[in-house]
């Protein structure tokens, strides 16, 4: 018989709703082994986050510069361009909603009263630096080896990056559902999982909104460039979309996104390159979505969110996307040395990211790959003017 197979987005939800229950329910000791747990965990997690910015992000631009060109860098610059814009976007229209949805310091108000619980034993795993001389290292490395003929430093950081991988889908991704649960347990045992459930809900409706605004817009753009019917555009890239929804992966869309950009007109020749490249580099759904979950998080926690701030995030946070892994739930991880360095999130602050971000893996993807047709219908029209 065949095995069935549940996937992280129904993983990560099936361990909230066992939380809320079970947290109802369970006996301060239980509570206290699962907060030993993700003690540990985040222990584990802080160390690895500057790895796994090394891994990444030396791979990343160092493989951009082994085929260094015009398109190349036009492309890049778009995808990037494209990523900020939907940043910034997502940044003004939850400041300008948040505020009335979230109310502020709520769980606090409602803990204060509670006597919090601590782990039976704590296990201290420093990190080998932090996340800021991690970032800075990644990219002097990364810009060296990309302008160096040698290729021995390139295929070490290739090998690098599959070593971080496979502690992301091997050890991290699995444990992140065990992890969620002890975090929803801990909350509804002190009473101020509701207050984050409805946020969550508020949340996840508005960044449905702004993506599907996002993506008119970027057709609007490319409908502009091609003096095409933008509607029509997005309508033909819908197969891709859906295909998104269903796989959460970029990469596994690729034949689809291809397909699709050649039918809105698109040459084969330029649709082979741009797609395959904006699915590693084209974050525009990941970003607007890490965006929105850290600013409606730090307004229900009473933290400062000034634009100035969220610029200098999201310009740094654009170049940290370029590096996601590949796997479902893989630019949240990427993202939480840029949430820890700008905003100081702690433990707790980045597991509510990360089950906010995965129940919304999905739209985000299909965002990001959809947005791919758009900037090959751009860069389709630039190259054939240059012909």
């Amino acid at each position: 018989m065949r095995k069935i197979r549940i996937g992280l987005l129904a993983k990560i939800l099936i361990a909230i709703a066992l939380g809320i229950v079970i947290g109802l329910v369970t006996p301060g000791f239980l509570v206290r082994i699962c907060l030993t747990f993700n003690y540990i965990f985040s222990q584990f997690l802080g160390f690895a986050v500057p790895l796994i910015i090394l891994g990444f992000i030396i791979s990343a631009i160092s493989g951009v510069g082994r085929s260094a060109s015009k398109m190349l860098f036009l492309t890049v610059l778009i995808a990037y361009g494209s990523t900020v814009f939907a940043g910034i976007v997502s940044y003004l229209t939850g400041a300008a909603l948040f505020p009335s949805m979230i109310t502020s310091n709520a769980p606090a108000e409602i803990t204060s009263t509670v006597n919090k619980l601590t782990p039976y034993f704590t296990l201290d795993i420093p990190p080998l630096m932090n996340v800021m001389s991690a970032l800075i290292l990644a990219f002097v490395l990364g810009l060296g080896i990309a302008t160096s003929e040698k290729s021995l430093l390139r295929g070490i950081a290739d090998e690098f990056k599959d070593i971080i991988e496979k502690i992301i889908t091997v050890i991290i991704i699995p444990l992140l559902p065990i992890y969620i649960f002890g975090i929803f347990l801990n909350m509804t045992y002190e009473g101020e999982v509701a207050s984050v459930i409805s946020v969550f809900i508020k949340i996840i409706l508005v960044i449905f909104a702004i993506h599907i605004f996002i993506l008119v817009i970027q057709f609007a753009i490319a409908g502009i460039f091609t003096k095409k019917n933008p509607f029509k555009l997005l309508y033909n890239m819908l197969p891709a979309y859906f295909t998104a929804l269903g796989t959460q992966s970029s990469v596994a869309t690729i034949p689809v996104t291809l397909k699709q950009s050649v039918k809105n007109g698109v040459s084969e020749s330029v649709a082979g390159f741009t797609v395959p490249l904006c699915a590693t580099i084209h974050m525009s759904g990941s970003t607007l979505k890490i965006v929105a979950c850290a600013l409606a998080i730090m307004i229900m926690k009473g933290m400062p969110y000034d634009f100035s701030l969220y610029l200098g995030f999201i310009a740094l946070l654009g170049i940290t996307m370029v590096a996601a892994p590949g796997v479902p739930g893989g630019a949240i991880m990427a993202a939480l040395g840029v949430l820890e360095a700008i905003f100081g999130f702690d433990p707790e602050t980045q597991a509510l990211m990360i089950a906010l971000y995965i129940a919304m893996d999905s739209f985000g993807t299909a965002c990001n790959v959809t947005g791919d047709g758009a900037i090959a219908l751009i860069i389709n029209k630039i190259s054939h003017k240059k012909v």
